[in-house]
């Protein structure tokens, strides 16, 4: 019960369709979020610093026109000149403005309520060294200067003296500025808002068409499975897909066949021994007082069908072993010519029997990584074939080259050959050419399965050439060195 709630909530959060639909979501929001706080801090940004360059600009026309006014002298007749400048900037830039004499007392204050006091800001004293202060109090929101307000003196020998004569005091309400910044951040939120919803539609969009060609290989699967191999028009990659399934089905169609062929050839080929053994059993029991030497006969024809079965079983065996992956395999580095030349000699006795010419020609020394007893096998099944299916006073061709990288067997017959069409089948187990001539050579119509099974096992390949009446080709590749 519980696996089934949890079940339940987990699966839709596996779904294809959800991921694609927040993948593509946080691929819009995430680089819109970031724009968005990149805009709102740029834009304040230069609001402000555009606010403070203008700051400083008033700042410096304001000092200048002191100094050229003398407006640290009360009694000039100008200094109403500076007062209603002092005042306009005060109410145009939302400042306070203070003008301190060289006595820290505050002739000019644009609030009018320090007017005449002394002045004890550490800025202030801080000007009257020559240093021009600037303060940014972001959390209070507002900019503070302090401007010493300099006299320069000639001393009458070409040398000019300056001195601090006073100094300008301004504190500049940046209000504006975080009003400024809130106006971007409600429109910068409004847009965020419509990406948001663009993002949702476009999202949902992009996951119902990223998820409906998989809904429909998902049916064609289906189709195919219940036999339907009918090809429809859609998107490539859905028709690359559907193809794909299409050829395994076929490929499996294939095997399931091929595994029945193979049943009923075993079955067939275990049977057929047992029968002639039993036919045979039979005439003996059924008659009476037959000659010895019929039944000597008769025996020894029971003993080679027991012989047949036996080999049958055997090379079974052999390729079982052999189609299993973790079938064991001793690689050690032989010489290949060796072995080829003791096959040849092991077989001699056989080619004379049919006036067959055996050749050997190597080309080189050889030495590779194999498993020797079972490349010697796939050598022995090569010419024993070779000779088996070849025609009196014929020849039998075994040739051994190699380059950097691969060693190479050739075993060519002037025998009966193979048509086209079976070519691709003489690797196939209990497969036969000619099976009435393959019993009577006593066959068992598996060698060629076994030798193809054994070069794969050293990762090599194996290539038939024939033509009928002309003979047959078997070229056998195999890596120098084994890599497991």
């Amino acid at each position: 019960m519980n696996n089934n709630k949890i079940s339940k909530f987990v699966n839709p959060i596996r779904s294809l369709k959800l991921r694609v639909f927040v993948v593509i979501m946080l691929a819009i929001i995430i680089p819109a979020l970031a724009s968005s706080i990149f805009i709102v801090n740029v834009t304040t940004k230069n609001y402000l610093n555009n606010r403070i360059g203008s700051f400083k600009a008033n700042n410096t026309m304001l000092k200048n026109n002191i100094i050229n006014n003398n407006y640290l002298d009360q009694s000039n007749e100008n200094i109403d000149i500076v007062d209603a400048q002092i005042e306009q900037l005060a109410k145009e830039y939302n400042c306070r403005i203070q003008v301190v004499n060289s006595r820290y007392v505050i002739i000019k204050d644009s609030n009018n309520s320090e007017k005449g006091k002394t002045c004890i800001s550490e800025n202030v004293i801080k000007s009257f060294k020559g240093e021009t202060v600037q303060v940014d109090s972001k959390s209070h929101n507002y900019i503070e200067f302090a401007i010493p307000i300099t006299s320069t003196v000639s001393d009458g020998e070409g040398e000019t003296k300056t001195t601090v004569i006073g100094s300008l005091y301004i504190n500049y309400s940046t209000a504006d500025a975080v009003d400024y910044k809130d106006y971007i951040v409600r429109n910068v939120a409004i847009a965020d808002v419509l990406v948001l919803i663009f993002a949702l539609f476009a999202s949902w969009l992009c996951a119902v068409m990223f998820t409906k060609p998989i809904k429909r290989i998902g049916i064609s699967i289906e189709e195919i499975a219940k036999g339907n191999m009918e090809e429809e028009k859609d998107y490539r990659e859905v028709m690359d897909i559907s193809n794909e399934f299409r050829q395994l089905v076929n490929k499996l169609n294939t095997q399931e066949k091929s595994r029945q062929e193979f049943v009923s050839n075993v079955s067939h080929e275990l049977k057929t021994p047992i029968t002639s053994m039993k036919v045979l059993a039979d005439s003996l029991l059924g008659q009476q007082g037959l000659p010895e030497e019929l039944y000597q006969e008769f025996l020894h024809d029971i003993s080679k069908e027991i012989d047949r079965e036996n080999d049958i079983i055997t090379d079974l065996l052999a390729l079982v072993r052999m189609e299993k992956s973790e079938s064991e395999i001793n690689i050690s580095s032989v010489n290949i010519n060796e072995i080829l030349e003791a096959v040849l000699k092991r077989l001699k006795p056989i080619a004379e029997s049919k006036n067959i010419e055996l050749i050997f020609e190597s080309f080189r020394p050889v030495i590779a990584d194999v498993d020797e007893l079972k490349f010697a096998s796939v050598a022995t099944n090569l010419v024993e074939n070779a000779i088996k299916y070849n025609n009196t006073d014929g020849t039998v061709t075994a040739s051994l080259n190699s380059d950097h990288q691969y060693f190479y067997l050739k075993v060519t017959d002037t025998g009966i050959g193979i048509s086209e069409e079976n070519q691709d089948r003489v690797f196939e187990r209990f497969f036969r050419v000619d099976k009435a001539r393959s019993r009577e050579t006593g066959g068992t119509g598996l060698g060629l399965a076994i030798t193809k099974e054994i070069v794969m096992k050293h990762h090599g390949s194996i290539k038939i050439h024939s033509k009928e009446g002309e003979g047959t080709t078997f070229t056998v590749r195999i890596p120098l060195k084994y890599i497991a």
